[in-house]
């Protein structure tokens, strides 16, 4: 079947619901004397429920085809299995370096070299974590201080903001513009003051496929020169590129190799989510207390795994590199079809994200979230709203992202259940008044 059964769909995508911060002498059921009345952590029990969740949880109530989440159907090299595997047997099974396994540091400094242009000291300026999300953490936990202000960009990842403020940030967010999600440079210079630590650079960008153009870049550049502020750059869709656009990292460009970190994520560019192994470069004095924070969040990452991905980097490089032009088919499979239905089709450039205009398709009242909502339990098919992304106010209330990530099969069969739905003479389809 093109469609996950359910036991897939919930081993996957299982939410968990735990209760809530009692801030009183109660228990989750209410019984007196029992829960601890001190506050519990206020950032962390105050956040809301993730779009995420609530999406993932009617997907698998509905049976529906999931094009929310952002995981491709297709794994990674075969070879880097047999690596992994093989290194469990071959090699001890104690804690590795803090730092990670020297086979996979020095290949990540090869990577960054070969395919960024940015030469780099495998043995002081790299760190694997696990995944580029404790990556985020780690750098959030090492170079903010209280009081700093952060600027991001909006939409973006939710890692970023929670992470930032545990460190005691204030967060400066600047929104790119639609419809390209161009960077507004006039209020990105605004956003900059004497008080700002740190940039957030995610290209290509999450939710929106973004790529950042290299004029853009080289304005940011130069704001975080004059302002001497550091940059922490998302990579992790390096080599999800397509459509004639070029990655340019940040780091790579005069004056920001001493000011930048660079994140990258072997479940990015090997479709191994699992595998939660990532890796930062960057220079020694910023690299250090981000070390020390990594040392104390996770310590190190599976050995086994890193030799995989070591094995990766060196020698599958026809996978990631056939990435782009793999996902640039999906994207030109999908979108036709949505554009005939009447989405309006945002551009995008990398990643494997298309965001989608659905101002045709809202009842009265209705909004993204809404929609989404609708569409799952009526149409079969789960997006995400994209306002789930925005932290400033008055987000877009009409985009939807869809991950084309997925078998063609997946594809098409979302496009059928779609065309039933929101096609003519179909229950979701338009009013024509």
């Amino acid at each position: 079947s093109v469609f996950d059964d359910f036991a897939t769909l919930l081993s996957l995508f299982r939410v968990y619901h735990f209760p809530p911060c009692t801030m009183t002498g109660t228990d989750a059921n209410g019984v007196a004397g029992h829960a601890p009345s001190k506050p519990l952590n206020e950032l962390f029990c105050n956040l809301p429920t993730t779009i995420f969740e609530v999406m993932s949880k009617l997907a698998m109530e509905h049976n529906s085809v999931n094009l929310g989440q952002g995981f491709p159907d297709e794994e990674g090299p075969a070879s880097m299995k047999e690596v992994a595997g093989q290194a469990l047997t071959q090699f001890h099974n104690q804690y590795p370096s803090m730092l990670g396994v020297p086979e996979l540091r020095q290949a990540v400094a090869r990577h960054s070299a070969n395919h960024a242009g940015i030469p780099c000291d495998w043995a002081t300026e790299t760190l694997v974590t696990v995944g580029a999300t404790e990556g985020i953490a780690a750098c959030m936990l090492g170079l903010i201080n209280e009081g700093d202000e952060v600027i991001m960009f909006d939409p973006m990842y939710d890692s970023y903001v929670s992470m930032a403020r545990r460190a005691g940030a204030v967060i400066k967010p600047v929104r790119l513009a639609l419809p390209d999600f161009h960077v507004p440079l006039e209020e990105l210079a605004a956003a900059f003051s004497p008080r700002t630590k740190l940039i957030m650079v995610n290209t290509p960008h999450n939710p929106s496929g973004k790529v950042f153009t290299r004029a853009e870049l080289e304005a940011i550049a130069a704001l975080c020169i004059q302002h001497d502020v550091i940059a922490v750059c998302d990579e992790v869709y390096e080599h999800l590129v397509f459509g004639g656009a070029q990655h340019v990292s940040l780091r790579s460009l005069p004056g920001m190799a001493e000011r930048s970190v660079r994140l990258g994520s072997a479940g990015k560019t090997f479709s191994f989510t699992a595998w939660k192994v990532g890796w930062v470069t960057g220079p020694a004095r910023l690299l250090a207390p981000i070390i020390k924070a990594h040392s104390f969040l996770v310590f190190t990452v599976s050995s086994s795994l890193q030799r995989g991905v070591a094995h990766g980097l060196d020698h599958e490089s026809s996978f990631y590199l056939g990435l782009g032009p793999s996902l640039s088919k999906k994207r030109a499979l999908l979108a036709p079809h949505l554009a005939e239905l009447g989405f309006g089709i945002l551009p995008g450039h990398g990643a494997y994200f298309l965001v989608a205009d659905v101002s045709r398709f809202l009842r009265p009242g209705e909004d993204d979230a809404a929609f989404c909502m609708r569409l799952t339990r009526e149409g079969g098919v789960t997006l995400i709203p994209i306002s789930g992304f925005y932290i400033g106010p008055n987000p877009p209330r009409h985009l939807v992202r869809f991950a084309y990530c997925k078998d063609d099969a997946k594809l098409l069969a979302a496009v059928e259940r779609l065309e039933k739905y929101l096609g003519p003479g179909g229950p979701g389809a338009p009013s024509k008044a």
